[in-house]
């Protein structure tokens, strides 16, 4: 549970309870993808049970997970059957289709091939923290996350979101910490970082398993390199990458997070009480570490995006929707 993170700072004043978000949610649970259906989108039940609640409250926070399904077309394929359609009408009329008629026949083959294109699913877990104000998804795609976020603020009268920003940027942040070696309290560097140029090259450098603590990581800094990608570790508890848009990657928690468990404590309660405890300790500190809650809090230079409010962000979107 959790190995991503994307977080949204939620506007003060948004009243509501477990039983509106239950109903909230209902209006739109996911089903399969129909026959001639490119693409579904819906809420499913948390614990996986069948006919379970949509939304699920362990220790107060609120936990939903989110459903996507979406039909796999090859572009050759589709492009494959299309030329087969224009041949036949050439060969039956003995002209070849105008540019109008070729987009039907596309329309067309793409209605013939759906039935028997294979799927694909993909579920996201929701995180409401109600008493933090947050909301954190566990994606690192910025698309699939705007995808939830826009329909949570369609469906949740009053919500209003904003990507959660600081003080200090994650990049110049995580520059400083490489070329002083000096990480903020509680965090260590890890053996993991990408470095990019900003020039007209676009050089890249990474570091995989590697001491960065090294006089080359520095050079490359000092030569106008910046960081993208940073491993770190929080309280010898959880390790994450932090990323220049603030999102938090490959999150694992560490056996000393577990001593004390019995074997049988397993399962949704314990996970999410698990994941949630440790994380909503992890990002205080980290916002703390940027200098504080910066110009993305709403009522600040946050705009909205379909609804919802998304303060400016930066950094590639490198991970496929699913």
């Amino acid at each position: 549970m959790f190995k991503n993170l994307i977080v949204y700072r939620i506007a003060p004043g948004w009243q509501a309870d477990l039983t509106q978000l239950e109903e909230a949610l209902a209006k739109t649970p996911f089903q399969e993808c129909g026959a001639t259906q490119e693409k579904a989108v819906g809420w499913v039940p948390p614990r996986g049970d069948a006919h379970g609640p949509l939304a699920e409250s362990v220790g107060g926070q609120w936990m939903l997970r989110f459903m996507a399904e979406s039909k796999m077309l090859p572009a050759t394929v589709l492009a494959r059957k299309v030329k087969e359609k224009a041949a036949l009408i050439e060969q039956q009329t003995g002209r070849k289709p105008g540019k109008k008629e070729a987009k039907e026949l596309k329309d067309e083959a793409r209605l013939d091939l759906l039935p028997m294109a294979f799927t694909k699913q993909g579920s996201t877990w929701v995180w409401l923290d109600r008493e933090a104000g947050l909301l954190m998804l566990d994606t690192g795609a910025q698309g699939r996350a705007d995808e939830i976020t826009s329909l949570l603020v369609e469906q949740l009268p009053g919500l209003s979101l904003a990507l959660l920003d600081t003080q200090t940027s994650p990049q110049a942040a995580m520059a400083h910490w490489l070329k002083s070696q000096e990480p903020p309290a509680g965090f260590s560097i890890d053996r993991e970082c990408e470095l990019k140029s900003a020039g007209e090259d676009k050089a890249v450098v990474r570091y995989a398993r590697h001491p960065l603590d090294i006089e080359e990581v520095q050079a490359h800094i000092e030569a106008g390199k910046l960081p993208t990608k940073l491993a770190m570790s929080w309280d010898d508890r959880v390790s994450f990458v932090l990323t220049e848009g603030l999102q938090l990657k490959k999150i694992a928690f560490q056996d000393t997070v577990f001593e004390g468990q019995k074997q049988d404590d397993a399962g949704f309660d314990a996970d999410v009480a698990i994941a949630t405890g440790e994380l909503s300790k992890l990002i205080p500190d980290l916002i703390l570490a940027l200098g504080g809650e910066g110009r993305g809090e709403i009522g600040g230079a946050a705009t909205p995006v379909n609804g919802a409010l998304h303060a400016p962000t930066s950094g590639p979107d490198d991970d496929a929707p699913f």
